[in-house]
This record gives structure tokens, C-alpha cells and sequence, in this order.
């Protein structure tokens, strides 16, 4: 949809930082006009039914937001929003409109919502339904936690085979860089958290030793790093074809650990490591933490 090409990027670099209104209860959400095209080739010009609709439209979406107190309107970031909402809607045949809507949250540059929804009809009604349904999605959106910065530091190999030495190989190197690039990935990708670069500290965890042993000390880089939380991973090769895998996650602040995972013992080709460390701390940390929160509510 070429209208909406270049509006999340360019205001991710425009917007200034977050004022400290946004920190008050009532959170400040800035919300501009959504745009319009009509790209159906319709004879009928239909430009003023289309801005009354829009009008009532954003109108409508505002009174939503507001309702209930927890969020305020306000004109812009500097009034102290700490999210921004921005879309467009296009209508593209008779009886089809699109509507791209994005939530940011304004000091971290963050997209807290991207999507793209489809509604059929152009009267009254069917701008009506499409508002109620996009409000809840924004409501919803503005709702969600924000991300815990986490400090997640290089998988460590340790080597229980017989021929083990003190110096990994390196091909050995190079599994645990895709295993410790595939974590980050798929922590960051949930929304969760937002991972921090741990690349200047790694002089400091080397100095440490294995973190595994260190005693909880990733904890405290992790701090220094700025991080709200450390996560130390291990892999165990039993025999070479037989490997554990393993995790902490840790309070960067009092140390407390937060949670542990273990694979158990697993059958694969040292390449399986990526896909097995993945898979264990998507579904004893990401999963278990998206159930806790959902039998809290």
C-alpha cells in the first residue's frame, strides 16, 4: 500500500523524547488526523461523504481512547505523550477500505503495534464497526508492558567428552554464535524484552571466567550495562552426538534468579544447538511468562 511506505520511518527519527508527563497516571497518547486515498477509480466523487466519515471517525477513536481516565489526548510529544498513534485508510475497490495503523511509544522509538486491517463497505455503518474494532486494538496495544531490557551474554560450551580441551575449536565457536544470535533474536522479536548490547562488557565477562560459575557476577554487568535483567545460557555435550542445553535469568539489580530452563538430554548434530536452544527458551521462558501473565488478569 505505497501511502503508508514512508510514514513509520520517517517519524521514528522525527520524534523527540519522551517528556515527564508521560509518567503521570493519566499516560499521554498523541494521535494526528489518519490520512485518506481513494484508489477505486469510482466515477462518483465522494470526497465529502469520505472527510465526514474521517472526521467521525478519528472523533470516535479519540472519545475510545480517552474514555475511563487512564489515557489523555494531547496535541503532540512535547505536551507529554508518551505514545504516538498514526494511520491511513485507502480505499481500494467499491467495497473495500484499508486501514494501517501503527502505535510508538515516543522515548524509545518503539513500534508498540503495526497493522493492517481490511473492512468491506462505505457508509456509515461499516466506518462505524471498523473504528470500534480498530479502537480496541489501539486500547490494547497502549496496554501492553513496557519491554524489560535484558542483557543476554554468550552461550558457554561446557565440554564433558573425554577429548575435551581448554581451547575451543572452531567450529565449536561458531555454533555458539548462531545459538547465542538465535536467543536474541527470538527474545526480541516477542516484545518481551529489549536486548541490550552486551559488547563492551565482554573484556569484563571474560575476566569473570565462565559465567555459569561466577556466582550470579553476569548479574552485576548486566547493571552496569543499564540491563533490568541478565540471561546466562549453557550448552552441555554429553558425546557428540548427545547435548544439554541450559539457562538463568537473572534480577540485575538484587541478583535473585528469576527463572532456570534445562532441555534434558537431547539427540542431534552439534548444528541442532540453534534450533534446540530457541525452542527451550521459547517454551520455558517466553510461553510460561505470556501464562502467567494471562491467568493474572
Amino acid at each position: 500500500m505505497h501511502l503508508f511506505r514512508l510514514i513509520l520511518p520517517a517519524f521514528l527519527w522525527l520524534v523527540p523524547p519522551c517528556s515527564p508527563a508521560a509518567a503521570e497516571p493519566a499516560i499521554g497518547v498523541a494521535m494526528d488526523d489518519f490520512s485518506y486515498t481513494d484508489t477505486s477509480a469510482e466515477p462518483a466523487n465522494q470526497t465529502a461523504a469520505h472527510e465526514r466519515r474521517l472526521s467521525a471517525f478519528m472523533a470516535a477513536l479519540r472519545r475510545d481512547i480517552g474514555e475511563g481516565g487512564r489515557y489523555r489526548l494531547v496535541p503532540s510529544a512535547q505536551d507529554g505523550a508518551a505514545f504516538k498513534v498514526i494511520g491511513g485508510i485507502q480505499k481500494t475497490s467499491t467495497l473495500v477500505q484499508w486501514a494501517k495503523v501503527a502505535v510508538i511509544e515516543v522515548g524509545a522509538k518503539r513500534l508498540v503495534m503495526d497493522k493492517l486491517y481490511t473492512f468491506r463497505g462505505d457508509n456509515d455503518e461499516s466506518w462505524e464497526r471498523a473504528e470500534m474494532f480498530v479502537s480496541r486494538e489501539v486500547i490494547a496495544a497502549l496496554a501492553q508492558p513496557a519491554p524489560v531490557t535484558l542483557a543476554v551474554f554468550d552461550f558457554e560450551l561446557e565440554d564433558m567428552t573425554a577429548a575435551s580441551g581448554s581451547t575451543l575449536a572452531a567450529s565449536d565457536v561458531s555454533y555458539l554464535a548462531e545459538v547465542t544470535g538465535g536467543v536474541r533474536d527470538v527474545l526480541g522479536q516477542s516484545g518481551r524484552y529489549r536486548i541490550a548490547d552486551v559488547g563492551s562488557a565482554r573484556g569484563e565477562a571474560a575476566k569473570a571466567g565462565a559465567l555459569r560459575d561466577c556466582g550470579g557476577c553476569e548479574a552485576v554487568i548486566a547493571q552496569k550495562l543499564g540491563a533490568d535483567q541478565s540471561l546466562i545460557g549453557v550448552v552441555r555435550r554429553v558425546s557428540r552426538t548427545e547435548y544439554t542445553l541450559g539457562f538463568q535469568l537473572r534480577d540485575a539489580g538484587t541478583g535473585a534468579v528469576l527463572a532456570r530452563g534445562d532441555s534434558g538430554l537431547r539427540v542431534g548434530a552439534d548444528d541442532s544447538w540453534k534450533r534446540g536452544a530457541v525452542r527451550l527458551v521459547s517454551d520455558q521462558l517466553i510461553e510460561s511468562q505470556q501464562a502467567a501473565s494471562a491467568a493474572k488478569k
